[in-house]
């Protein structure tokens, strides 16, 4: 009965649309919805059908992790069929719900998800990350930069726009396994603390900065942004990858420490994903909804006004905003290919459920980037310092200083 439902549901799917697909039921039957399809959706069992009867990127992405759906063909192939398989479920687009905001985000559900999110084990990351593990967006000069080479790029261009010198103090909020903060201390001569909410990248990053021979240079702490104390005082503040877990109603006081902690004349830097919805919501066919459950609990994406407006609402002076979306779409493809090629060593490390999880979440989020569903700022901002002459700051008059020159090596 269940069987012919589907199959009647399936021939209803293909007069409306085709699509390089073939559907294969429990009992082996396959329905075609289009010629010559290079991806194969496998209905393992009957609770696979609900999974298909409204096919959000959120149910398509559970049914595959929770194993009652399988794929076969190539992965960017697949997100492309799912999303059109999504956009017949949901003609109006796939705004999310508003969140409820106000049980989330205290220290301690932010501190469970940071762990749920980045304690899978540190080898797992290694495998598919490039060599100084840079988990953020990269930066892609020319386009045909190798990962490494453009992770680097990245670091060096968020080194030249904060205009490291030796002798600052830099503050690196979600310091991840320290990359950013080892080549500012080795290459620009800065003081520098990182602050993770991370074990396993405060012990790695710890071995990191003592292999480098950094210790006199640089400190790894085991501390949320928030208790940070206010009276240290930074010349320098950069945050990568990191305020897409500090929670919307949250912002306000997320960049009040930022301004708290900087000293007047202080350059911040802030680097993170933002919503392409004017309001701040979930977007992407359901594809929020997956992710929120399965790979970054608690995330939320503001919108870039947001961010701009709660930063300045902080009392610091937007300076740059930059947009990374193309480049971060080259860096998830990177990503991805690397996952796609040690599939079998992922599923190893960290079970094959796990593995499900990240193999849809670094496509899929790939996908969303190349289609504008998501964006990635950065915002370069300052802290004037107040004198007879005006709101004086430590930045150039133009943006030349950002492309010219570099570290001393």
């Amino acid at each position: 009965m269940l069987d012919r439902q589907v199959l009647k549901h399936l021939e209803a799917l293909r007069g409306r649309m085709t699509l390089p697909l073939r559907i294969r039921l429990w009992n082996g039957h396959e329905v075609d919805l289009g010629p010559d399809p290079d991806v194969t959706l496998i209905l393992k069992d009957p609770v696979a059908a609900r999974h298909l009867a409204r096919p959000s990127m959120a149910a398509l992405g559970a049914g595959y992790v929770e194993g009652h759906l399988d794929v076969d063909g190539p992965i960017r192939s697949v997100v492309r069929v799912a999303e059109s398989l999504a956009r017949d479920q949901d003609r109006q687009g796939g705004l999310g719900a508003l969140p409820n905001w106000l049980t989330r985000h205290t220290r301690g559900s932010d501190r469970q998800a940071i762990e749920y999110h980045y304690d899978v084990s540190n080898a797992f990351y290694s495998a598919w990350l490039d060599p100084n593990m840079v988990y953020s967006c990269a930066y892609y000069e020319n386009g045909d930069e190798d990962l490494a080479t453009a992770q680097i790029a990245k670091i060096d261009h968020i080194c030249r726009k904060l205009r490291l010198e030796p002798g600052q103090r830099l503050l690196d909020i979600g310091c991840g396994w320290g990359a950013l903060v080892i080549h500012a201390a080795r290459h620009y001569g800065v003081q520098a603390t990182g602050i993770t909410l991370s074990t396993n990248q405060h012990a790695l990053a710890t071995e990191r900065v003592a292999a480098a021979g950094l210790q006199d240079r640089v400190e790894i702490r085991l501390q949320d942004y928030r208790d940070v104390p206010e009276a240290e005082g930074f010349d320098r503040i950069s945050s990568v990858g990191m305020f897409e877990h500090v929670g919307l109603k949250n912002l306000p006081a997320y960049f009040k420490q930022v301004a708290r902690l900087l000293k007047p004349g202080g350059v911040a830097l802030n680097h993170g994903i933002t919503s392409s919805d004017h309001d701040s919501r979930s977007v992407g066919l359901g594809a929020g909804e997956f992710i929120d459950r399965y790979v970054f609990p608690d995330g939320e994406l503001p919108h870039v006004s947001l961010a701009i407006r709660e930063l300045s609402a902080a009392g610091l002076e937007l300076t740059d905003a930059e947009s990374l979306r193309r480049h971060y779409e080259k860096t998830l493809w990177a990503w991805s290919d690397a996952f796609e090629q040690r599939l079998a060593q992922m599923e190893a490390l960290a079970g094959t459920r796990r593995a499900r999880i990240w193999r849809v979440y670094l496509a899929g989020c790939a996908h969303a980037f190349a289609h504008g569903w998501i964006n990635l700022y950065q915002l370069l901002a300052v802290k004037p310092v107040a004198a007879s002459t005006g709101a004086l700051s430590p930045l150039p008059l133009s943006r030349r200083y950002m492309y010219e020159g570099g570290p001393v090596r």
